[in-house]
This record gives C-alpha cells, sequence and structure tokens, in this order.
C-alpha cells in the first residue's frame, strides 16, 4: 500500500484525502485534476495540476447567478446537468486511455459537489480517484501556514550586485551546474526595476507566486545551501514572503562586480525589447517622476530618440540604479558590507558557467 492509499486507508470518510500533503505524496498520483473552472485555474493551483473543469468560466457565473436570483434547488438542478455533460466530455477525451490502476487526485475550490461528482462516477468506473477534502481553499490555507515556517529550513546565499552585473546570468548557470538556487523573480516573471517587465509574459497571480515558491523549497536539501537573489520586498507587483524575506536579509552574501562597460553591454542585451519599443520605453520612464527631475527624464528619452543606447544605460546606472543600490542593499542585508567579491571579466554564458562551478553547491 503506498502513502496515498495509507492515508486514504485512514480516512473517516472515504475517499477522500486530508491536507496537509507533502511533494512526495502529491508525486504519489498518476494525475492531479483540478475540476475548478478555467479562470480559478489560471490564479493557481496544486503543483502539477491539470484543469478539466466540471464548468466554464460561463457556466459557472450562470449557476450562481440562478443560486442568488431563483434558489438553491434551481441552480443545483441546471448546474448538475451542466457537470454531468463536462465529466463525460472529459472521460471520452482525456481519460479513455487510462488503465484500471490509474490513480488520480481530484480537487475543486472547497472540496464539495464539482471534485464529489468527477470523483463518484470515476470511482464508480473502477478508478482509485480520491477527493482532496477542503479543496484547493485547504490547500491554500498549507500553503501560507508552511511559507511562515519552511524558509527557516535553510541556509541561503544571497546573490547581490549592481543592476547589470549578471546576477540572474550566474543563477541560471548555477542552477545548470547543480546548485539549490530559488530564482525569485523567474518566478515572478520579472527583472526586479521599474523597466523589469518581460515582455509578452505578465506576472503571475500573488497565489500562483506564492505556491511556486513552497515548491522550489519542498524540493531542496537542508543540508544544502540554497542560492538566492537580493530583492527587494517587492519583486515588479508580486511580494515576497516576509519570513523568506527576512531569512535572506540576515544571510552570507556574495556580491557580483563586474565593469561598467559590460554591464552596459549586457543591459543593452537584456532589454533589447524595450530599445525596440521606445513608447514602451518611455512609458516606463515616466513611472520615475516621483524620483527624478523632468530634466532628467527628458534627457534620457533624448537619448534613446538619438539611439545613444550606451550613454543612456551608462546615464541610468549612474543616477538612478547604482545610487538605489547604494541606498537599499547596505540597509537592508546585514551583512552586505562583508559581501564574498566575485569578479566578472567576461559576460558571455560560459564565463558566468566558470565561475558558478567556483562555488559551493
Amino acid at each position: 500500500m503506498n502513502a496515498p492509499e495509507r492515508q486514504f486507508a485512514s480516512q473517516q470518510k472515504p475517499g477522500l484525502l486530508a491536507p496537509p500533503l507533502t511533494l512526495a505524496q502529491l508525486q504519489q498520483f498518476d494525475t492531479i485534476i483540478d475540476v475548478r473552472s478555467p479562470a480559478e485555474f489560471a490564479e493557481d493551483h496544486l503543483p502539477g495540476a491539470i484543469n478539466l473543469p466540471v464548468l466554464s468560466n460561463q457556466e459557472r457565473i450562470e449557476v450562481g447567478t440562478l443560486y442568488k436570483q431563483s434558489s438553491a434547488f434551481e441552480a443545483k438542478k441546471v448546474g448538475a446537468a451542466l457537470v454531468a455533460r463536462n465529466i463525460a466530455a472529459h472521460i471520452d477525451a482525456a481519460m479513455r486511455d487510462k488503465p484500471r490502476n490509474w490513480k488520480p487526485l481530484i480537487y475543486c475550490w472547497r472540496g464539495g459537489s464539482r471534485s464529489g461528482a468527477m470523483a463518484h462516477i470515476l470511482r464508480s468506473i473502477g478508478w482509485g480517484a480520491l477527493q482532496l477534502e477542503g479543496g484547493y481553499k485547504a490547500w491554500r490555507g498549507q500553503v501560507i501556514r508552511e511559507l511562515e515556517q519552511l524558509p527557516a529550513r535553510f541556509e541561503y546565499r544571497v546573490i547581490c550586485g549592481r543592476t547589470g552585473s549578471g546576477k540572474s546570468r550566474l543563477l541560471e548557470a548555477m542552477a545548470a551546474d547543480g546548485h539549490q538556487v530559488l530564482d525569485l523573480e523567474k518566478l515572478a516573471a520579472h527583472k526586479g526595476s521599474v523597466l523589469g517587465d518581460l515582455p509578452d509574459e505578465p506576472q503571475p497571480s500573488q497565489k500562483m507566486f506564492e505556491s511556486s515558491i513552497w515548491l522550489a523549497l519542498s524540493h531542496f536539501s537542508s543540508a544544502r545551501p540554497v542560492y538566492v537573489e537580493a530583492e527587494s520586498k517587492r519583486v515588479g507587483v508580486l511580494r515576497v514572503p516576509e519570513s523568506l524575506m527576512q531569512h535572506m536579509r540576515q544571510s552570507e552574501c556574495h556580491e557580483v562586480q563586474t565593469p561598467p562597460v559590460l554591464r552596459v553591454r549586457l543591459l543593452r542585451e537584456e532589454y533589447a525589447h524595450l530599445i525596440a519599443n521606445p513608447s514602451r520605453l518611455f512609458a516606463k520612464l515616466d513611472c520615475l517622476k516621483e524620483l527624478h527631475s523632468g530634466e532628467r527624464i527628458a534627457a534620457w528619452k533624448a537619448l534613446a530618440v538619438q539611439h545613444r543606447w550606451d550613454e543612456f544605460v551608462a546615464d541610468m546606472l549612474e543616477h538612478h540604479y547604482d545610487p538605489a543600490y547604494e541606498k537599499s542593499m547596505f540597509r537592508n542585508y546585514v551583512k552586505a558590507q562583508s559581501a564574498t567579491p566575485l569578479r566578472v571579466n567576461e559576460i558571455d554564458h560560459g564565463d558566468f558557467a566558470m565561475l558558478a562551478a567556483t562555488l559551493p553547491a
């Protein structure tokens, strides 16, 4: 009997699996099925889950409206018919090839009728389907609670350095080399500055960001260091969990030191999408009006219009990014003054790979 089956056998209510759930337990299931609407699924979901909604976005709105304006009985009649048809369609399209020993975990918002209906039908067919007790709501509560305690299990090494020094490239190289890397900017789909949003890639929801952090930490061993980039409390519009932030700020630091000319070159590579779209760049520069004079922002725009990109980047580094780094880094990261230097002589990925190999894994 495997772990989910043992927990299933211990439940007072047959067919239910009660949280909290470890990553290892989740990985025991062949498939994790989220039966909520696509909009609910897009906001956040259990790690590795697929979306087989028993009500579409519009159907969920229609049933909810009927519940409020008519009665629960009328809403349940309409909802039951929709759910039955949608489950039948999913069985035909997504489950017809599943073997007899297939074991899915099924959940909805609160572990109620939506997941219960699918779990009941799948068990009637003969599959060992389990329903998550409390549904996504219970899972979300588990993530919140564990993110208050989980960060304390690890020793962090903070990668700091001025904008354009190559911190993200170093973390990428370290991850490829087998180091434990918590890449918050990658999880947040943002480079962490006013110009940092990624082209054609919106940031995830706050809930999804926190679930991704939980998943990353759950993969790590407490016997090895976790490398993370120095961040402020926000990465774009997303908040870094407070417990994680506190542990990061007390941790040992490694400072990436890159010559100014290479920083300019790296930033031109990293922000090529803004160089190609001046109107978008100007909108971002306008967000700095509370920090810089209109004259300075106009001067930056003039350099951009004239395609004097090296001067533009160098001036932004001198008057915006470097002063901001000096102000926040040494105030928030208590060991930044004694950071171990990591000197960069070239910014090619191979050079960062060699630098990554010098750090203990």
